[in-house]
């Protein structure tokens, strides 16, 4: 099932992506923010499930930013 997630204080302004039952992550997908460096989290994040991504990605921020793009994937894949 396809979930879109918006984000809060990140350049980015939505997340989405697929989620099996089994709780994989399938195509990751950025609207905004760096768009290189967020097709490479996608590549790499692809096909994993949904605790191991938070867990990998929870707390990250960005610059003074309480957050960052992969802290808000972290929250999105949790979130459905």
């Amino acid at each position: 099932m396809t979930h879109t997630f918006n984000t809060e204080n990140t350049c980015a302004t939505t997340i989405t992506f697929d989620k099996a039952e089994d709780g994989t992550i399938t195509n990751i997908n950025f609207t905004g923010g760096c768009n290189g460096n967020l097709k490479a989290i996608s590549k790499l994040l692809e096909g994993k499930k949904a605790e191991e991504i938070h867990n990998l990605l929870i707390g990250n921020t960005c610059g003074r930013r309480p957050t960052s793009c992969a802290d808000q994937l972290a929250k999105a894949v949790m979130a459905f």
